[in-house]
């Protein structure tokens, strides 16, 4: 009995993971930025926030969550320019 419990637990989990990211992914493609680049720029820009904050964010409040599309684009920017640098130095 312990391990059904045990397993439907992991499964509700990877379904709400599943779930945020569906979320992010809308919320992300409205604001003209794929889901992936976003993390990456989120990543780029050392913003710590996981995945269940993000969607809340996504869903209740919009400027906030625009303003962090907006931090991860400007990180992915200088990651671009930082790149064309060195290897322009190489």
């Amino acid at each position: 009995f312990r391990r059904v419990l045990f397993q439907f637990r992991k499964k509700k989990k990877a379904d709400m993971r599943g779930l945020w990211i569906v979320r992010l992914n809308a919320a992300c493609r409205n604001a003209g930025i794929s889901y992936s680049r976003f993390i990456e720029g989120l990543k780029a820009a050392n913003i710590g926030l996981d995945r269940k904050v993000l969607s809340d964010l996504a869903i209740h409040d919009e400027v906030a969550f625009n303003a962090l599309v907006k931090q991860a684009q400007h990180a992915l920017m200088e990651k671009a320019g930082a790149a064309k640098a060195a290897a322009k130095k190489a």
